[in-house]
C-alpha cells in the first residue's frame, strides 16, 4: 500500500485549530495517521472505504484534519439554505441537484473543474451494508473532470489510517480498479463481515470474487 499523501493548497487546507483536534481525537482513540503530504493535483476525488460503520466518516475526517487536508462531501441542494447554507459550506458540503438534467455525475464533475482547491470524499460502496459492487460514480467524476483520484483508508485492525498518493484514471477500468484492489489489501473495516467487494459492473462478470 503507498501511503504517500497529498500536496494541499488554499481552500482545501485546514487551519492549526482543526488540526489539533483531529490529532488529539485521534490520541484518545488510539489511532495514528500513515505517511504525509507529497507534491500532488490541488483538485481529486478521495476514496473512503472500507465503509462498514458509523465511525468511518468521523475517522476519516480525524485523519485528513491531522494531516491538514479539508474533505468536500454531497449534500442535498435543498440544505443549502438560511441561517444551514453558511454553516454547511465550512464543513466542505458540496450542493448537488438529485434528478437534474444531466444526472449527479455530470454536476460534481462540473464543479471539480471549477474548483481551485478541492478534495471530494466518496464512499463508493454506498452503504455500511455488504454489496456485490461499487458504484463508480467516483470513478465517472475523476475521468469526466480531468483529476486524480486518492485512495482513503480507515483500517480497523491496525487503528491506522490515510490518504495514498494521487493517480489519474487512465481509462482503462479494470487495470484502474486492481490498483484500487491492491491498495485496499488487508485493509480492515470495523465490521469486516460488511465489507463490499471492490468491483465495479463496467468491469464485466469475469472479476475477481473477493471483496478486497
Amino acid at each position: 500500500m503507498s501511503a504517500a499523501g497529498l500536496s494541499i493548497k488554499p481552500g482545501a487546507r485546514v487551519g492549526p485549530v482543526r488540526r489539533w483536534l483531529g490529532s488529539l481525537f485521534l490520541r484518545v482513540a488510539g489511532w495514528k495517521v500513515e505517511g504525509g503530504l507529497s507534491e500532488g493535483a490541488p483538485v481529486a476525488v478521495v476514496i473512503g472505504a472500507p465503509h462498514t460503520s458509523a465511525w468511518d466518516g468521523l475517522f476519516l475526517v480525524a485523519l485528513s484534519w491531522a494531516i491538514g487536508v479539508h474533505l468536500s462531501w454531497l449534500a442535498k441542494h435543498s440544505m443549502f439554505r438560511w441561517p444551514c447554507e453558511g454553516f454547511l459550506r465550512s464543513l466542505g458540503a458540496v450542493p448537488i441537484v438529485r434528478g437534474a438534467r444531466g444526472g449527479a455525475v455530470e454536476q460534481v464533475a462540473a464543479q471539480l473543474r471549477a474548483a481551485e482547491a478541492m478534495y471530494l470524499a466518496i464512499a463508493p460502496a454506498g452503504t455500511r451494508c455488504k454489496t456485490d459492487h461499487w458504484k463508480s460514480g467516483f470513478y465517472q467524476m475523476a475521468t469526466l473532470a480531468g483529476v486524480p483520484i486518492v485512495c482513503g483508508y480507515v483500517d480497523y485492525g491496525r487503528r491506522v489510517g490515510g490518504l495514498g498518493e494521487a493517480w489519474m484514471p487512465s481509462g482503462e477500468v479494470r487495470a484502474d480498479m486492481d490498483r484500487i484492489r491492491a491498495f485496499y489489501e488487508g485493509v480492515q473495516g470495523e465490521n469486516p463481515e460488511l465489507e463490499s467487494r471492490i468491483w465495479l459492473r463496467e468491469e464485466g462478470e469475469d472479476a475477481p470474487t473477493a471483496a478486497s
